[in-house]
Parts: C-alpha cells; sequence; structure tokens
C-alpha cells in the first residue's frame, strides 16, 4: 500500500519529495503521514503552513479509488526504493518519490538529455534531429520533455535510431501538445514516457521547472540546442550544473536569438558542440549497444550512424554543414576526383548533403 499512499499524497501540489521526506523522518511510513493528527503536522517545519489545508483535503480523496486509475490505464508505478528506479535519477537532491511509467526503462540505460526552446530555426531542428539520431544508434538513450519544436525533433530523430524518454509536466493520460499524441505512443513502443505527477495533473506552468530537474537528473549530460536567454531550456541546464552532471551548447548564428541562450552556456563554460563526438568525448560512454561491423565496434570517430558505404562515410564526414567546394573535400580525403564525385552524388542521392552552384557541397 505504500504506492497508494505515495500517490494519493501527490494529490496535493504543494507536498512534493522533501515534504514527505521530512514527514517520513518523524513518523516513519507514509500510512502514518496520511493520518497524522493536524496538530502534529504542525510541529514539522515544511508542514506547518499546509497542515490544516492538507488534513481538509485529505477527506476527498479515496486512496483506493485513485490507486484503481492507474491500474485501470495498464500505467506503471515505481518508487524510489524499488530497483527499476533510474540510478542517476535517484541521487539528485529532490528525486521523486514515485514514477508513473509507460512503455518501459532499462536497468543501468546510459542517458543524455537534448533541450531547446519551443521556437525554433530550420538549422535548429536539423541539428536536434541529427544529434538525437546519432546518440541512439550508439546505443545512448535520449531524454527529452515531448515540448514543441525541438524537444519533438530529438524524439523523432532517437526513434530513427534506437530508444528515447520523453518526461511530462503533465499526468501520463494528459497529452501535452495535443499534436504529440502519436509520437507518445510511438515513444511508449520503443523507450519510455515518465512524469513525477498523478493522473489528471495539466501542464500548468509551473509544472515544467520540476520536470526539467528529471530530464537531467536522469542524464550523464544536458545538451542545449536552440535557446534564448530566457528559456526552460537554460533551467534544464542550471539544474543539471547542481546535479553535477555535464552541460554542452550548440552555438549558432550570432544574429539569431535563438541561439544567444547556448552562447551565454559556452561563455560560462559548457561545452562547445560542433559534432557529435563532442559529446561522446567528454562523457567517455563505451556503448554496449554499438553498431558493430562483423565483430568489432563501429568506430565513433568514423560512423555517423548512418548505412553509407566506407567511402561515402569518409566523404560525409568531410562536408560541414556549410558550404565548401569539391577541391577541399579531395584534399581532406585523399580520393582521386571520380572517386570523391561518386561518393558526393550517392550522398546527395541519399538526401544527406546538398549540391549548390559552382561545385560547392553543404551536409543538411
Amino acid at each position: 500500500m505504500r504506492k497508494a499512499y505515495l500517490n494519493a499524497l501527490n494529490q496535493f501540489y504543494f507536498i512534493g519529495p522533501r515534504r514527505i521526506e521530512e514527514a517520513l523522518d518523524y513518523f516513519g511510513c507514509v500510512e502514518d503521514i496520511w493520518n497524522a493528527p493536524e496538530e502534529q503536522l504542525k510541529k514539522l517545519p515544511l508542514w506547518e503552513g499546509h497542515a490544516g489545508e492538507f488534513v481538509a483535503g485529505r477527506r476527498q480523496v479515496d486512496i483506493n479509488r485513485e490507486w484503481s486509475k492507474i491500474e485501470e490505464k495498464g500505467i506503471k508505478v515505481i518508487d524510489r526504493e524499488d530497483s527499476g528506479y533510474p540510478g542517476l535519477l535517484k541521487q539528485i537532491y529532490d528525486a521523486p518519490f514515485l514514477l508513473y511509467l509507460e512503455g518501459g526503462l532499462l536497468p543501468g540505460e546510459a542517458c543524455v538529455s537534448l533541450v531547446g526552446s519551443r521556437k525554433t530555426t530550420a538549422y535548429g531542428r536539423e541539428i536536434a534531429y541529427n544529434l538525437a539520431a546519432g546518440l541512439a544508434a550508439r546505443g545512448i538513450t535520449v531524454v527529452s520533455g515531448m515540448a514543441r519544436g525541438i524537444d519533438t525533433r530529438v524524439h523523432r530523430g532517437a526513434l530513427e535510431k534506437g530508444r528515447t524518454v520523453a518526461v511530462l509536466g503533465s499526468g501520463l493520460d494528459v497529452v501535452y501538445p495535443r499534436e504529440n499524441r502519436d509520437l507518445k505512443e510511438n515513444i511508449n513502443q520503443q523507450g519510455a514516457v515518465v512524469s513525477e505527477f498523478p493522473l489528471g495533473t495539466e501542464p500548468l506552468s509551473y509544472n515544467f521547472p520540476r520536470r526539467n530537474r528529471i530530464i537531467s537528473g536522469m542524464s550523464l549530460g544536458t545538451v542545449v540546442v536552440e535557446a534564448p536567454v530566457k528559456s526552460g531550456a537554460l533551467i534544464t541546464a542550471d539544474f543539471a550544473l547542481e546535479q553535477g552532471r555535464e552541460v554542452f551548447a550548440v552555438p549558432g548564428s550570432i544574429r539569431s536569438p535563438y541561439s544567444r541562450g547556448c552562447h551565454k552556456l559556452i561563455k560560462e563554460g559548457a561545452r562547445l558542440v560542433e559534432g557529435l563526438e563532442d559529446i561522446l568525448d567528454e562523457l567517455d560512454i563505451f556503448l554496449e549497444g554499438a553498431k558493430e561491423d562483423g565483430n568489432n565496434p563501429v568506430s565513433k570517430e568514423n560512423d555517423t550512424g548512418t548505412d553509407n558505404s566506407p567511402e561515402e562515410e569518409t566523404v560525409l564526414l568531410a562536408v560541414p554543414f556549410e558550404a565548401v567546394h569539391m577541391d577541399k573535400i579531395i584534399e581532406k580525403t585523399g580520393f582521386s576526383v571520380s572517386r570523391a564525385g561518386n561518393a558526393l552524388l550517392n550522398l546527395e542521392l541519399k538526401g544527406l548533403i546538398t549540391q549548390l552552384p559552382g561545385k560547392y557541397f553543404m551536409r543538411r
């Protein structure tokens, strides 16, 4: 019944992990917290101002009925004491006591979070998708918040190659934004959708900073792809720093307001990300799920998470995300004109590069 009582406590917006911890230290178990007299609750510093509100409100909560709603929807509930609770998340200062879950979490899976703003540019959307796909292809679980914009592109990119986890700022039965309903179902099949909020919780603005600490808390590091200076993505980066995790930022145009938050992070010491290797090298992750060629893992330096031939892979890595002349590609790869030209043609047909006038090429 511990989970049922914790779920009942979660029905109160003002009862978070720290209040539960304080009450557990005093009363010993969650059932005793639930049944505690108001006078005893008022003895606890964090409860003093809410004891009366809680005692009045708990009369309206049917513990068994609230738990039945969870069982009827087939939602899993993970207690902080369960072995399946994410290990990294358990280490943070105010880890939630309960996680509501659809899909599945894997024991000990390596996670990296990619976040950004709801308003985006084509550049940001492309980078988010490619980084997420590259990380997922290497066996890393990509975590984000399923919001519009960058988060959506992150999940879609990760789903192309592997696993992703969405952390919601609402109950699992409240899909926000609504247009991501299908995306949520796809994540359920190929990862997990997680929330600390009970069923029926609406996506209220003050839920999202709480959600963001879970995104960073589950992850070895947080990558901010595109964000203005005042952005929820920067709140996630702040949480990551507080939690002792790595912070990365993708630079953008100095003219773009959507990159100023990333530039601010870089000035303050975040790792600048020009490509996937900047993330992998910093975290020094050995990937159990790395793609294999025969019996040998594919090298991080030579794989972009695609099914290209070795020649195409070499040429693709020589083409930046800005226009470069074919002569520079030939110089960098050491290939002959015909060999480089054939690889470039194949990459263009695959939609991975774009040819510009004057024999210039650019990575897509």
